[in-house]
C-alpha cells in the first residue's frame, strides 16, 4: 500500500495538492491526526485492496508532532506500507496576501500578533518534517495547471502519461446547450435528413443518415477543420491541468446531424490514442 503524508505549512496549497492527488487515484484524507494513521492503514488494509493509494494531509505543528510523525512512519513500514512525505511550502509574502484574501486567522496568530510573525514561527517548527520530506513543492508562483503538472511529474508512476478525458456531446438546440459544455460546435448548417421521410425514423447513429451526412462536401471539410483545431488544442488543455473537457456538437433535434458528427469525432479521438466518449442527450427525444 502506498501511503502519501500531505504536510507543511498552513496556507502552502495542502488541501488544494490532496485535489489534486484525488485525479491520480488516491483516497485523500483531510485533516487526519497523526495517531489515527496506523489505525487508518490497518483499516484500509483490511479492505483487501480497495485503497491502494492513500494521500493523508495531517498537520504537525504540535509540540512532539515531529517525533510522532516518525514513529507512526516507523509503524507504517513495519505494516508493509510505503510511506513518503509531501511538504508543501510558499514564501512568507504568498502566504501572508492568500490569509489576507481569505479573511481568515493564521492558527498560530496570537491576539495582536501579525500573520507574518506566525509564518515564521511555524517555519521554525515545521523545519524538522521539511529536512525529512521525500518531495518539496513550493506553490507561491504556480498556477492550478503547473501545481497539477508538478505533482504528476513527482508522484505518478514513472512512464506514466497524464490522460485527458474527453466527452463528445450530441445535443438538440431547442433542448438547451449542455451547461457543463467546453467547447460547442453548431452543425445546422448541414442538410437535414430529418427532411427525407426514410431517414426521418432513423438516427445519427444509423449508417444511410451518417451517409448522407458526409455525402455533404461542407460536413467533410468541416470535420477536418474541428479535427484540426482538436490536434492544436487537446495538449494545450492537458498542459494547463484540464483533466476533462466536453465538446458539444449541435443540430435542431440531437437526432441526425449532430449524432452522426459526434460519433465520427470520437471515432478520430480514439484513433489518436485518446480517451474518448460518445454521449447522444436527445437521440431519444
Amino acid at each position: 500500500m502506498d501511503f502519501l503524508i500531505i504536510t507543511g505549512l498552513s496556507g502552502a496549497g495542502k488541501s488544494r495538492a490532496a485535489d489534486v492527488l484525488e485525479d491520480l487515484d488516491y483516497y485523500c484524507v483531510d485533516n487526519l491526526p497523526v495517531a489515527l494513521m496506523p489505525k487508518f492503514a490497518e483499516l484500509c488494509i483490511a479492505t483487501g485492496g480497495r485503497y491502494e493509494k492513500v494521500a493523508l494531509v495531517t498537520d504537525v505543528r504540535a509540540k512532539n508532532g515531529f517525533d510522532e510523525l516518525l514513529k507512526t512512519l516507523d509503524q507504517l513500514k513495519d505494516m508493509n506500507c510505503a510511506c513518503r512525505i509531501l511538504y508543501m511550502d510558499a514564501d512568507v509574502p504568498t502566504i501572508v496576501k492568500r490569509y489576507k484574501e481569505t479573511r481568515r486567522p493564521h492558527p498560530l496568530a496570537k491576539r495582536g500578533g501579525s500573520i507574518e510573525e506566525a509564518v515564521y514561527q511555524e517555519m521554525d517548527l515545521l523545519a524538522p518534517i521539511r529536512e525529512r520530506a521525500d518531495f518539496i513543492v513550493n506553490s507561491s508562483t504556480l498556477t492550478l495547471g503547473q501545481l497539477q503538472s508538478r505533482l504528476f511529474e513527482l508522484i505518478a508512476p514513472a512512464g506514466a502519461k497524464r490522460q485527458l478525458e474527453v466527452t463528445v456531446e450530441a445535443f438538440g438546440f431547442k433542448h438547451g446547450i449542455p451547461l457543463d459544455a467546453d467547447l460547442v460546435f453548431d452543425v445546422r448548417f448541414l442538410p437535414n435528413p430529418y427532411y427525407l421521410e426514410e431517414l426521418r425514423p432513423l438516427t445519427g447513429l444509423d449508417r444511410p443518415v451518417a451517409q448522407y451526412v458526409f455525402d455533404s462536401n461542407d460536413a467533410r471539410s468541416f470535420m477536418a477543420k474541428v479535427e484540426d483545431l482538436l490536434d492544436f488544442l487537446l495538449p494545450l488543455y492537458v498542459e494547463e491541468g484540464k483533466l476533462s473537457l466536453l465538446v458539444a456538437v449541435g443540430c435542431t433535434g440531437g437526432r441526425h446531424r449532430s449524432v452522426a458528427i459526434a460519433a465520427a469525432l470520437t471515432e478520430y479521438l480514439k484513433a489518436k490514442g485518446i480517451s474518448a466518449e460518445n454521449v447522444n442527450r436527445d437521440i431519444k427525444k
